[in-house]
């Protein structure tokens, strides 16, 4: 059954027409602006720790989130009715739409990796490959100038002339930038985190596990790949480009949620908070927080990075408690943010 199906007292759509997708996407958003780092891929390497946790939870309203394809593997693992990914690049946006259009245009993982690395398909890969399995086998085939080109061809027929998205010119060199990024580095491809060798590679995001050695990654079964093509055929990953304080992107995705009797479940806000928290803006964020339909279940997602041997955390923290707290005057400081989140369990 399909997510949104189990909750009768939500009407959110099981699907998006193009036309109401791109209305949204355009609408919705707020003027970007720039980041310290170009994350073309995520750097957290323990993100699956709060999986298992957060699946406790039968709730299957909305989830939030910001950056790249980790995205992708929460949302195949906890099944929201609807998903919005934020970011305050509009870079991020467009890797978003090149991968709508690459997971639409591909009936597998296989074929999918095919076009994501610009490489052919390699010769033994079967379908019950792990993600480890089909990583190892295209890092060992070269690039194809002449896959990258038909299939950034591909892309953008999908997009421009399948869905009918106007995208500008600024859009289309930007999509061919992203996608350029992608298959050039290829499954070693690397984050720009300013170096060091802390940061994982596609591969090894994509190879982690949970606490109790389950890999829920989007490419690590066909059966996830499948439930991640039907949320992106179905129009139910939403991009914004939106600033976590800003006027309008939270705050137009909380009226939307509201109208539709639907909770938001998960915010993964990644380290975004601390951004915030050193900006001055954190009030504003929490008060764009505040505007969401809540339930007791609905649960912040955050990394912490320690700046220590250990790397980075990821951290839990129910969203009605979080905003009691800063209401009442409790989190004046991201530490003091951090130090009420907790470490999800075995």
């Amino acid at each position: 059954m399909w997510p949104c199906d189990r909750l009768a007292a939500q009407s959110l759509p099981g699907r998006l027409s193009d036309g109401d997708f791109w209305k949204m996407v355009v609408g919705l958003s707020e003027d970007g602006g720039g980041f310290v780092s170009d994350n073309i891929i995520s750097n957290e390497i323990e993100f699956q720790r709060a999986i298992p946790e957060l699946q406790k939870s039968r709730e299957h309203g909305v989830y939030l989130g910001v950056g790249p394809e980790q995205n992708f593997t929460y949302i195949t693992a906890l099944k929201p009715s609807m998903a919005f990914i934020f970011d305050v690049r509009r870079g991020n946006l467009l890797l978003h739409l090149t991968y709508k259009a690459l997971i639409e245009l591909s009936t597998g993982r296989i074929e999918f990796m095919s076009r994501l690395f610009a490489r052919p398909r390699p010769i033994g890969t079967g379908r019950d490959a792990t993600a480890g399995d089909l990583f190892g086998a295209f890092g060992a085939v070269a690039v194809s100038p002449e896959l990258a080109q038909s299939t950034l061809r591909e892309i953008l027929n999908c997009l421009e002339h399948t869905h009918g998205f106007a995208l500008t010119d600024d859009d289309r060199h930007g999509i061919a930038e992203v996608y350029r990024s992608l298959y050039i580095g290829g499954p070693s491809v690397r984050g720009d985190f300013g170096g060091g060798s802390w940061i994982p590679s596609y591969s090894e995001l994509m190879t982690q596990a949970d606490n109790r050695g389950r890999n829920h990654s989007f490419l690590q079964s066909e059966e996830n790949f499948r439930m991640l093509k039907k949320y992106e055929s179905n129009n139910l990953i939403v991009p914004l480009v939106g600033d976590f304080a800003g006027p309008k992107a939270l705050r137009e995705v909380a009226r939307y949620v509201k109208d539709h009797n639907a909770t938001v479940t998960t915010f993964y806000t990644s380290n975004v908070e601390e951004y915030l928290f050193k900006g001055g803006s954190s009030a504003s964020f929490f008060a764009n927080v505040s505007a969401f339909p809540l339930s007791g279940r609905s649960m912040f997602i955050r990394t912490y990075f320690t700046h220590t041997a250990a790397g980075l955390r990821t951290l839990l923290d129910p969203i009605r408690e979080c905003l009691k707290a800063v209401s009442n005057g409790e989190i004046q400081t991201y530490s003091d943010l951090i130090s009420r989140s907790k470490a999800p369990g075995p």
